[in-house]
C-alpha cells in the first residue's frame, strides 16, 4: 500500500473521530499547517488535502432544526428531548381526569411561567409540568412546586419527555 494513501486514511479517521469535523475551517487549516510544519529532530510529514475533504471538513454535520410557531404566532421554539415534571399520575375513571385539571389550575396560578399539559394515555391521567432542557433545571423548580404545594409533592418526578425550547 503507498504511504502517502495510508497516512491520508489514518488522518481522516483520526479528523474524524476527533470531532474535528464540526470545528471552523479556521482550526482545521490551522492543525493542517502544524501538521505540514518542519520540526527539527522529527520526521517531517506531509498532509496533501483533496478538495472533497476540504468541502466536508468544518461544516455543521447536524440537519437544520426545524423551528415552531405557537398558535398566537408569538413564541418560536425547537422541540427536542429534555425534561419534565410529573406531577400528577391517576387512572380512576371518575376521578382522575378532573383532579388533574384541579393541580393544573393551582401549578398555573402559582408558576404561570411554566407550560402545563394534561395528557391521557389510557387508562392513565398525567400532569405534565414546565420544558427544561437538564434534568438539574427541572429538579430546581420540582424543589419550588413540593415547597409550594406539599400535599402532592411527594408524588411528582421528573420524566424525559419532548419539550418546546424557544428560540433565542
Amino acid at each position: 500500500m503507498n504511504y502517502t494513501l495510508h497516512y491520508r486514511i489514518v488522518l481522516l479517521f483520526l479528523l474524524f473521530s476527533s470531532g474535528i469535523s464540526a470545528q471552523s475551517s479556521l482550526q482545521k487549516k490551522e492543525i493542517l499547517q502544524e501538521l505540514n510544519s518542519v520540526v527539527p529532530g522529527k520526521g517531517r510529514v506531509m498532509v496533501y488535502e483533496d478538495e472533497s475533504i476540504s468541502q466536508v471538513l468544518g461544516r455543521p454535520m447536524a440537519p437544520p432544526r426545524t423551528v415552531y410557531t405557537n398558535a398566537e404566532g408569538t413564541v418560536q421554539y425547537y422541540k427536542m428531548r429534555g425534561f419534565k415534571i410529573q406531577a400528577f399520575s391517576g387512572n380512576n375513571q371518575r376521578t382522575s381526569k378532573d383532579e388533574a385539571s384541579h393541580k393544573q389550575s393551582l401549578i398555573n396560578s402559582s408558576f404561570p411561567e411554566h407550560e402545563t399539559v394534561v395528557l391521557f394515555d389510557s387508562p392513565f391521567w398525567r400532569l405534565r409540568v414546565g420544558n427544561f432542557q437538564t434534568r438539574e433545571e427541572a429538579q430546581a423548580v420540582m424543589t419550588e412546586l413540593r415547597r409550594t404545594f406539599p400535599s402532592f409533592g411527594k408524588e411528582m418526578y421528573i420524566v424525559v419527555d419532548e419539550v418546546k425550547i424557544p428560540v433565542n
